[in-house]
């Protein structure tokens, strides 16, 4: 369920495996705006594997080496990842939209004859029988619908996916200071390349460079959307414009508020990722911050997982529940880890920020903190390798390398 990241990575492991697997994806195409875009290394040395570095090189990108956070007690950014420090090829993150990275994905797993995907295809409910998962019944954007009956059934649909509303499974929700605005800035040859931050009045603004144009978000007081759009375009575009005052006047090319998109920033994740026939994995499982931009990498990592606990036993035929455990505990603790430090970066970093006052609320342990990070070997290698691989870096199952 669900043809993001974690679907179609999955599928096309399994695929390579010699099982027969369908993704279904509610949508039409892949071409959605304001996406996780960041491919960390761990991706990156997974597409590696799969054979598929040359085409993925030749995909439209940008290379971040390093992640900042406003840490310094004038909000200035400090260095907490220099990804460029580690060992081995893939020692950046490559910006790339993410339709692109899922067309390829589809365009490799079509070659198997055990894959199919279906676009525009909703799944609307589960098929149950004798308490447990069966297959799913879909809705396509034309009326019909259908079941379709599976071994196992995978929800890689997202934050809102349909298993979060089983009460067995358990959503547990953390405080979150923060939702997100999502716009587009004209770009000029003389700009920053890469990802650009910077912290306004109450305002944290982060910019991807997309070649021809900024994307762009910012970082506002969770439940603010309302008020501040009150207060006005030209006061929102005037305090972005100090978070980044290399764009000029460019902040006026927004010409009104429908070009501002809100994303509601969640941070949770279930107690239970599955129950007999079905199995949770990406933000279905733990919805994730924007702070690190590492949810897309967690998804692909739960899928790598996922497909090397489950080729064996879909290859047999059947899956018990000891199997889709498996995954589970093999992914939650990175997961908690991760979230455990979105919170932190909340609690101590970001949230002071968007209230007027410094990070820690002490501008004296700020710049200890700043000063630990730039001057530290292993301060700076340990958070750019969890960012670059997470606690636990995982390999594909042997079935599916080329």
């Amino acid at each position: 369920m669900g043809g993001g990241p974690a679907g179609m990575v999955l599928g096309l492991l399994l695929a390579r495996a010699g099982v027969a697997v369908t993704v279904l994806e509610k949508h039409g195409d892949f071409l959605r705006d304001f996406r996780g875009d960041t491919v960390h290394p761990s991706t990156l040395a997974l597409l590696d594997e799969l054979g598929l570095s040359d085409r993925f090189a030749q995909l439209p990108q940008r290379r971040v080496t390093a992640v900042q956070l406003p840490l310094g007690p004038d909000g200035s950014l400090t260095t907490v990842g220099n990804i460029a420090a580690l060992h081995g090829r893939f020692n950046y993150v490559a910006m790339v939209p993410q339709w692109d990275l899922l067309e390829l994905l589809a365009d490799e797993a079509r070659r198997e004859p055990s894959f199919s995907v279906r676009m525009s295809t909703e799944v609307t409910s589960y098929v149950e029988e004798r308490g447990r998962v069966a297959g799913v019944r879909y809705r396509t954007a034309d009326g019909r619908t259908g079941e379709l009956r599976a071994t196992l059934t995978v929800a890689c649909d997202g934050r809102g996916s349909l298993a979060r509303s089983l009460p067995e499974l358990g959503l547990r929700a953390f405080r979150c200071p923060i939702d997100a605005w999502w716009f587009r800035l004209p770009r000029h040859d003389g700009d920053p390349h890469g990802l650009v931050g910077g912290a306004g009045d109450r305002l944290l603004a982060a910019l991807i460079d997309r070649g021809e144009y900024w994307q762009c978000a910012a970082l506002i007081p969770k439940g603010t959307d309302r008020a501040r759009r009150a207060a006005g375009l030209e006061a929102f575009t005037a305090n972005y414009a100090s978070a980044a005052p290399w764009l000029g006047d460019r902040v006026r090319a927004l010409g009104s508020w429908d070009e501002v998109k809100l994303l509601d920033v969640r941070l949770d994740r279930l107690r239970r990722w599955h129950r007999p026939g079905l199995l949770c994995i990406g933000d279905a499982a733990h919805a994730m911050s924007p702070v690190f931009g590492i949810g897309i990498n967690l998804a692909v990592e739960d899928a790598v997982a996922a497909a090397r606990h489950l080729v064996g036993p879909l290859r047999a035929g059947a899956v018990g529940l000891s199997d889709v455990r498996a995954v589970q505990r093999r992914r939650w603790p990175t997961a908690a880890l991760t979230q455990g430090l979105q919170r932190l970066a909340h609690s101590r970093v970001i949230a002071p920020v968007l209230a007027g006052r410094p990070p820690f609320d002490d501008p004296r342990r700020a710049q200890w903190v700043a000063d630990r990070l730039t001057t530290s070997r292993w301060l700076s290698k340990v958070p750019a390798y969890f960012l670059a691989y997470g606690a636990v870096r995982e390999r594909p199952p042997a079935e599916s390398v080329r």
